[in-house]
């Protein structure tokens, strides 16, 4: 059954397809890199070096490393309030990144932002939003960009299962539709918006058909294992580059902790979350993936880590050893004098 005129890819159960070793051992390292910087967020924050809100993006990494390695220069990426991810798949340097997240003056956003509201735009990263869904009128805005310049770039426009259902979301999809802006719709669902789970919060669960009433196709794919992120969403990426219109994917995922730091998660069990983690880790899928290619052995991988590791924790380092911001930034990027 479709959602569109074009074909609409469900969740395969299938082998994960071939990936060329060196795409997935760069995939490796990066889904490592940011399970790795976002543990140790979770430290700092347990220290009181974090301040505010803070959404780990830990067991969600397959989603925005497959569809970064389908990206080109000049692609735009919008996200919501967990987005450290988003940012280091980016190639946004750890040590900006945590500096920001510590709110230190050598932050993205000089120590003003915090976890929820960094930018890049060296790296064409917009956000990091913290209301919900106000991220998707943006990404639109950034389509409509780059198709008025004519630049050949496209933006990936990221939000969760809770986001699907505000009014902006739908407006949004009706101007995509209608002008064919080059934008992918990603719906990050990880089950659960905040605490409440996507079968009690939506009337239709299968998401990726929410742009169905504006004609835009629709696609859900396996998010827990990158390969497949890569191989599935190749062809509606590709369209959307093509000037064919936009698009919108469902990334099933699962995050492992909850909602924000804050969260207990008692909402779910325990037998839930340590199932997911056994059999759908997306860093465990992608290391067997390298192992039984025979062209890596454990030894190597545990090399990684450690270098990984080092990156992290000098990044955390760096972080700590930076300057507060000074008290006059309080007036610094807020009124431009025309």
């Amino acid at each position: 059954m479709s959602a569109s005129p074009r074909k609409t890819t469900r969740r395969a159960a299938a082998e994960p397809p071939a990936v060329p070793f060196d795409d997935l051992l760069q995939d490796y390292r990066r889904m490592l890199l940011i399970r790795r910087f976002e543990e140790k967020a979770g430290q700092l924050y347990g220290m009181g070096l974090i301040g505010g809100f803070c959404h780990l993006y830990i067991g969600q990494e397959a989603v925005v490393t497959g569809l970064h390695a389908l990206s080109r220069d000049g692609d735009a990426v919008v996200t919501s309030y967990r987005d450290h991810g988003h940012m280091l798949a980016c190639g946004m340097d750890p040590k900006g990144v945590m500096a920001e997240l510590t709110g230190r003056a050598t932050g993205y956003s000089r120590g003003k932002g915090g976890s929820m509201h960094m930018f890049s735009r060296e790296k064409n990263f917009f956000g990091g939003h913290g209301i919900v869904a106000a991220q998707v009128p943006i990404g639109t805005g950034l389509a409509f960009a780059q198709q008025y310049r004519n630049d050949g770039g496209i933006t990936f426009c990221y939000l969760g299962d809770g986001a699907v259902n505000q009014g902006q979301v739908y407006e949004s999809f009706n101007m995509a539709a209608l002008w064919k802006l080059p934008v992918v719709y990603v719906v990050e669902n990880n089950k659960y918006g905040m605490g409440t789970s996507v079968e009690r919060a939506s009337s239709n669960v299968e998401l990726f058909r929410r742009g169905q009433a504006y004609g835009i196709p629709g696609y859900q794919i396996d998010g827990m294992d990158v390969a497949h992120v890569r191989q599935q969403a190749s062809q509606p990426v590709a369209d959307v580059r093509a000037g064919k219109g936009p698009c919108v994917l469902e990334l099933q995922t699962y995050r492992y902790r909850g909602h924000s730091m804050s969260d207990p998660a008692k909402y779910r069990s325990k037998e839930e979350v340590s199932r997911m983690r056994q059999e759908h880790d997306p860093i465990d899928n992608a290391k067997a993936l390298l192992l039984k290619s025979g062209a890596v052995d454990e030894a190597a991988l545990k090399e990684i880590d450690r270098e990984i590791k080092a990156i992290v924790g000098e990044a955390a380092d760096f972080a700590q050893s930076s300057a507060e911001p000074d008290a006059a930034e309080l007036f610094t990027d807020v009124l431009l004098e025309a």
